[in-house]
């Protein structure tokens, strides 16, 4: 549940924005109560924390007593082609305990793994996914720009359904990234979900964006939900260069940035109801763990790619965390 701090310094903001530009106390107190009382009616509760649990610490596999998980991010993208049925296959016998899917959609509404929105850095294929049947995706190399490509050459691309079929053949937990398209997405996975209900208790739907989790909550409030977050996305690439060269338009977004951070910390968690949040690693402190534990929500650590960092969020903080290589040091993949 929110925290009385939380709480308190949410509408405290509400109130004082309204109040300095409506300058009447009677209007910011009724649009104050009206906030309320719309988040207490369209919020969504957490999942139960036992199941929420038995996702988050599987109780096969995971490190120490406590049962942490190492997910292998994009299926493991260092040690086999990202989103493929082989990375699967590899991250499971590597020791992850679970694996991250990307999940899109080809022009013709068949779900698919794939992180981009095209083709072009992955396969020997190039142009958008909105310009790609299925049948035009199926004919390329998933393998084609990997480091390993003589070793996996012809992998395809796989759909949602089996690369789901693989993981629970394999007793893999599977974090679901998606990318966009919420209402899409969220007709896939509830489709999916009613199928193979064990996925209720080994998967977890995640998302940079909370109109796909709360859309996903909408379709079937049983799935247990994670946000995801990268300070300063809006204004910055991955690797920190910025992203825009006009000074005006960087200084807005990262006035939105600033903004969407507190929003993600004191408002989207509790709308959406999620059990997890997923944080660019340098975030993540013995203090930032214990602000979400007291909320009820666990932390996991991406992309954690090195073994000193691996043994420091294991041992020292305790939290799972995404990876794109079981097996050696790599630079992480954004």
């Amino acid at each position: 549940m929110l925290q009385l701090g939380d709480e308190v310094t949410f509408y405290s903001v509400i109130f004082v924005v309204v109040l300095l530009g409506s300058r009447s106390a009677v209007w910011t107190s009724a649009l104050t109560v009206s906030v309320y009382v719309f988040v207490a009616v369209f919020r969504f509760p957490q999942v139960p924390a036992d199941r929420a649990r038995q996702v988050l610490h599987p109780p096969r596999g995971g490190y120490g007593t406590g049962k942490l998980s190492a997910i292998a991010h994009r299926g493991g993208g260092h040690d086999a082609p990202e989103n493929t049925i082989a990375a699967i296959r590899e991250a499971s016998k590597n020791g992850a305990t679970g694996v991250e899917l990307d999940l899109e959609f080809s022009a013709d509404g068949v779900p698919i793994l794939m992180h981009d929105d095209t083709v072009d850095r992955t396969t020997n294929g190039t142009g958008p996914l909105t310009k790609n049947s299925f049948s035009d995706l199926r004919k390329l190399d998933a393998a084609a720009k990997h480091r390993l490509r003589n070793k996996f050459s012809g992998e395809k691309i796989p759909t949602l359904e089996e690369a789901v079929e693989e993981c629970i053949r394999l007793q893999l937990t599977i974090y679901f990234d998606v990318k966009g398209h919420p209402y899409e997405a969220a007709a896939a996975l509830k489709a999916l979900y009613k199928k193979n209900p064990v996925l209720y208790n080994n998967s977890i739907v995640c998302s940079f964006e909370p109109k796909v989790i709360y859309r996903m909550r909408q379709s079937d409030p049983g799935v247990v939900t994670a946000l995801t977050h990268r300070p300063w996305s809006l204004s910055h690439y991955g690797d920190g260069a910025p992203r825009f060269s006009s000074l005006w338009k960087h200084y807005w977004m990262t006035l939105m940035d600033v903004m969407l951070d507190w929003a993600h910390h004191h408002v989207l968690w509790r709308f959406c109801g999620v059990s997890a949040f997923l944080i660019q690693k340098n975030m993540v402190s013995a203090d930032y763990v214990q602000y979400w534990a007291h909320r009820g929500v666990e932390v996991v650590a991406w992309t954690v790619n090195t073994k000193v960092e691996k043994e420091y969020y294991q041992e020292f903080l305790k939290v799972n965390y995404i990876t794109d290589s079981l097996l050696e040091d790599c630079e992480p993949h954004f």
